[in-house]
């Protein structure tokens, strides 16, 4: 059976006490809910990450970071390395998130060379990918998808797989007036397992949980959550207040 997981992207939001007031909030409301084989987690901003760890040691909430370097260490000014990360208790990290690969240019190539630092560091990655919406009505979503995780993804062993977590994103429906239907959120995930067991095995592709990333809010979390190989959410704006991040938890 895999994995649910409910994730809250926070992106570059909340000060320090604002995260820690967010995470005794969001603790103090999903403390008494059963979330038998749910995960819930929260990725703060770098400069918040030490704190929330601590905030959130006692309670259900996991906390992530949104991004990590490559590199052990070196001359990389403003990045952050994985042991960096592992000394502050943190052991899953965002990479790839569209935003990312939008503003700071990040290709398949940096990202597979990611991965391989999380894999080779014992941390775990939630890896975002999906298409933009030219992308979409050209009809040419499938075949961008399938690149972005074979470019990126496909060069590891299946036993890897156990340290991944998918989060499709599709760029087309976050802020573009466009809706992505539950249908099409289970069109797509369904042939995201499929081109992974054609690669490995169905053992790999059932085994992976795959988010979906497309503005889930409260309304419509139930009903995505609902399709047979969507296994939860990356949430972004509905993650900063509590009332509907539970709601979203709930609904899975």
């Amino acid at each position: 059976m895999r994995t649910k997981i409910v994730a809250g992207n926070w992106k570059m939001n909340n000060d320090k006490d604002a995260t820690k007031k967010l995470i005794k909030s969001l603790d103090k409301s999903i403390k008494d809910l059963s979330l038998k084989n749910t995960r819930v987690i929260v990725a703060p901003t770098f400069v918040n990450l030490s704190s929330a760890v601590k905030k959130a040691k006692k309670s259900k909430i996991e906390v992530v970071a949104q991004n990590m370097h490559q590199a052990k260490n070196g001359a990389y000014t403003g990045e952050i390395s994985a042991d960096m990360l592992k000394a502050i208790g943190i052991k899953t990290v965002i990479l790839g998130h569209s935003e990312r690969r939008t503003y700071f240019n990040e290709t398949d190539a940096a990202l597979a060379e990611k991965v391989d630092a999380v894999l080779e560091n014992k941390l775990e990655t939630i890896f975002c990918f999906g298409e933009l919406l030219e992308d979409r009505k050209s009809d040419n979503h499938f075949a961008v998808v399938e690149s972005q995780l074979s470019n990126a993804l496909f060069h590891l062993e299946a036993k890897d797989w156990k340290s991944i977590i998918l989060a499709y994103e599709p760029v087309w429906a976050i802020g573009t007036g466009e809706t992505a239907s539950p249908e099409q959120a289970q069109e797509m995930h369904a042939f995201i397992r499929s081109i992974i067991e054609k690669k490995y095995n169905k053992e790999v592709a059932d085994g992976v949980s795959i988010l979906y990333g497309g503005s889930v809010k409260p309304a419509n979390a139930e009903e995505i959550f609902s399709k047979p190989d969507v296994d939860g959410g990356l949430i972004g704006g509905a993650a900063l207040h509590v009332d509907d991040f539970k709601a979203i938890i709930v609904a899975i």
